[in-house]
């Protein structure tokens, strides 16, 4: 009798000792957030990854009562701003604006530091944007097919920018030459902001960059739109065809961006940010922001993401070992 109660007394004792471990971690969840929040943003200041990150922690700051802020780590093709987050504390202070690049890295490199699929918790899928095909106005190809009868004159000839190493511009224009049947030569640069401006002072000929980057170049003058590499033309610039329609049927890729915490980060977290980030996509002002330059507001739930995230694995995958891309 004395060693069952004794043993009745042990269990008690050590269920309100869990209990009361458990205590802060609760009461943390429920009193989230109350300190400061940070976007990682694994690109260079100014580009759609950037910017997008900036809009969304204004608006969330201001819904949530608590400063959100930007933090911008780059290199190593987004890997390094992204792995600091694969291995932060799964509280919910640190997020992920991630992007194209969750799903190809693995296809490029062979020292990936986190697996995509295995260590983020989605949040949603924020907004979607195709690449617009742009050259300098030194250059004569005014139509894709143009273009692909250009490069195939000067086959290795032609440089053009992406925003780094199997990234979704670098291997849209690999999927864009394996498909024109043309051979050009990849300049890699840190994001597509640089890639940009190097094509702007002509050092480059062309670029696959994210819409919103590189519309406002176009209407300037100062870069040549060739076709959106969307199956369907962009409501925004509707005078712009498609790649399929220039003159490569079939022919399709988009550029995304997504909001990701470390996995394992509470279910009631996930919801909480998940409610708060699809509210201020859907916003008229925010919605309007991002349409005006031909992106499009996604506003997936967590479950959509995380299926997207995978079937866009895959596809990169074929892509590249199709390129011939042998990862490094």
């Amino acid at each position: 009798m004395q060693s069952r109660k004794f043993m009745g007394s042990g269990l008690v004792l050590a269920t309100a000792v869990a209990m009361t471990a458990a205590l802060p971690q609760a009461l943390g969840q429920s009193n989230y957030p109350n300190r400061v929040i940070r976007i990682v943003a694994p690109t260079s200041p100014g580009g759609p990854n950037d910017t997008i990150a900036r809009l969304v922690a204004q608006a969330l700051s201001e819904r949530l009562g608590r400063q959100v802020v930007v933090e911008n780590r780059t290199g190593a093709g987004t890997m390094i701003g992204t792995e600091i987050v694969a291995k932060a504390q799964p509280d919910g202070y640190t997020l992920l604006m991630g992007l194209s690049t969750l799903a190809t890295n693995a296809a490029t490199y062979k020292n990936v530091p986190y697996d995509a699929l295995r260590d983020f918790a989605p949040i949603t899928q924020a907004v979607s944007t195709p690449n617009l095909m742009v050259v300098h106005p030194s250059v004569p190809a005014k139509s894709v097919k143009e273009l692909i009868a250009f490069a195939k004159a000067r086959p290795g000839e032609i440089l053009y920018a992406s925003s780094g190493k199997g990234t979704n511009p670098h291997l849209t224009l690999e999927l864009f030459s394996n498909m024109a049947k043309i051979r050009m030569i990849h300049v890699p640069y840190k994001s597509s902001g640089p890639g940009i401006i190097d094509l702007i002072a002509g050092h480059v000929a062309i670029t696959s960059s994210p819409m919103l980057l590189s519309i406002p170049h176009v209407r300037a003058g100062r870069l040549r739109a060739l076709g959106v590499t969307s199956a369907k033309r962009v409501a925004a610039e509707p005078d712009i065809p498609t790649i399929a329609e220039g003159g490569l049927p079939g022919f399709a890729s988009v550029q995304w961006y997504g909001l990701f915490a470390p996995s394992k980060t509470p279910p009631e977290i996930i919801e909480k940010l998940h409610r708060e980030v699809v509210a201020i996509l859907r916003a008229p002002a925010g919605r309007e922001r991002f349409t005006s330059d031909g992106a499009e507001v996604v506003a997936s739930s967590p479950g959509e993401l995380a299926t997207f995230l995978k079937a866009e694995t895959v596809k990169w995958a074929g892509v590249a070992k199709a390129a011939g891309i042998i990862p490094e």
